[in-house]
């Protein structure tokens, strides 16, 4: 069975060039695994529109409605900080069905990972920070709810704190949040995770995985985890725009395996997303994001030859 990959075409709509957020990395990233061979190798999968019932596991309902209308207050439109559009509207569901496909990969197979996902702004009923709607949650809720897991740990390796993740699930002591972050970074107020680990400005490779990794071998135990979810945020980069770490490639690659690694050791299924990275070489910010996906197989093909 090859490993699950989780895109749809949708995910780069018509977007202004010249705007902070890359919405051209998700087609971009897609060429990238197609050209280095990646996707011959792996089982590419296109998600359906998700209903709204799971959309309002985790979104007050009239926030979805007004969203998905263009109907937003400017004030919530200016902390979120994207133009609305029809196409973005849409593009922003089909990606939240992308990450709960996803997730029934996973569930089925051990391990699965989105070409997008990890938009952990997005509160329970406003935006922020370019998330609309937060497939962290929304995946986690949706398991509960439907019994598939038990017991759902995020763990969020994006360079910003998962601030709405960690507001929406607060009261949800069967869906564990833990936020590894720049700790002088965006958000300015930061929400309560259930495990919080900020991390200093200019913070590198050797530094990091010490700290990822004694941060899993105590959590993991800990939490007893059914499933996890990974955010694999390309943002710790050192060449990010947003950043403040100093992660190199390897780094990434390191950081990726590791927590591959001990998910398939611990026998829990996981689900990657790509969550967050910025770069005005867009091609740079597709390889890197990419790292995930490569890493992902070579952990999936190290399994199968075990």
């Amino acid at each position: 069975m090859p490993l699950p990959l989780v895109y749809h075409p949708e995910y780069s709509p018509p977007f202004p060039g010249e705007h902070r957020f890359p919405m051209e990395k998700f087609r971009l990233l897609h060429e990238h695994l197609a050209h280095t061979g990646l996707l011959d190798r792996c089982q590419l999968y296109q998600p359906q529109l998700p209903s709204q019932a799971q959309l309002a596991r985790a979104h007050c309902p009239e926030y979805i409605q007004r969203y998905m209308n263009g109907t937003l207050a400017p004030e919530q439109l200016r902390r979120l900080g994207l133009p609305w559009s029809q196409a973005l509207a849409q593009r922003t569901v089909r990606a939240v069905g992308g990450s709960l496909l996803t997730a029934e990969l996973a569930l089925q197979h051990g391990m699965a990972c989105h070409l997008a996902g990890g938009t952990h702004h997005a509160h329970f009923d406003y935006p922020a920070g370019f998330c609309i709607f937060n497939d962290l949650a929304i995946v986690a809720l949706e398991l509960l709810h439907t019994g598939r897991a038990q017991r759902v740990l995020i763990i969020d390796c994006d360079v910003h704190q998962g601030d709405g993740t960690a507001r929406i699930l607060a009261d949800v002591p069967e869906a564990i949040t833990v936020s590894l972050h720049c700790e002088k970074n965006y958000p300015a107020r930061k929400a309560l995770s259930d495990w919080d680990i900020g991390l200093p400005m200019g913070m590198g490779d050797a530094d990091y995985l010490h700290t990822l990794e004694q941060a899993l071998d105590y959590l993991l135990p800990l939490t007893q985890p059914d499933f996890i979810v990974y955010d694999a945020g390309a943002d710790v980069h050192q060449h990010d725009a947003l950043g403040y770490l100093k992660l190199t490639d390897h780094g990434l690659h390191a950081r990726d395996r590791l927590v591959f690694t001990r998910a398939v050791q611990a026998q829990i299924p996981i689900m990657a997303v790509i969550g967050g990275g910025y770069d005005r070489d867009r091609h740079a910010l597709a390889r890197r994001h990419g790292i995930v996906h490569h890493c992902a197989a070579e952990v999936w093909r190290d399994c199968a030859l075990g």
